[in-house]
């Protein structure tokens, strides 16, 4: 179905951020432990070994172990360390 009012229906969701371009709520994008370690380049059993102590940031839902964008920047810019010479 087309509208006539010339408005976009669905801006463009910036999956890093819980709200979308508009400011209303966005679709949180979740990853297991699997997918985020593959983004990561990882080992996916290092993640959960982490995740597990709380050493890393993550998310449960009910049981199940997933991690969020926010979650993987956060990994990464915990794991930065500055050049020496």
């Amino acid at each position: 179905m087309s509208r006539d009012d010339g408005l976009d229906p669905d801006p463009p969701i910036d999956r890093r951020r819980t709200t979308r371009t508009d400011g209303e709520p966005a679709e949180l994008q979740l990853y297991t432990a699997d997918q985020a370690a593959a983004l990561l380049q990882i080992s996916p059993s290092w993640l959960r070994k982490k995740a597990s102590g709380r050493q890393v940031p993550c998310t449960f839902v009910g049981r199940y172990l997933r991690f969020s964008a926010a979650d993987l920047d956060q990994i990464i810019r915990a794991g930065t360390r500055p050049a020496t010479s």
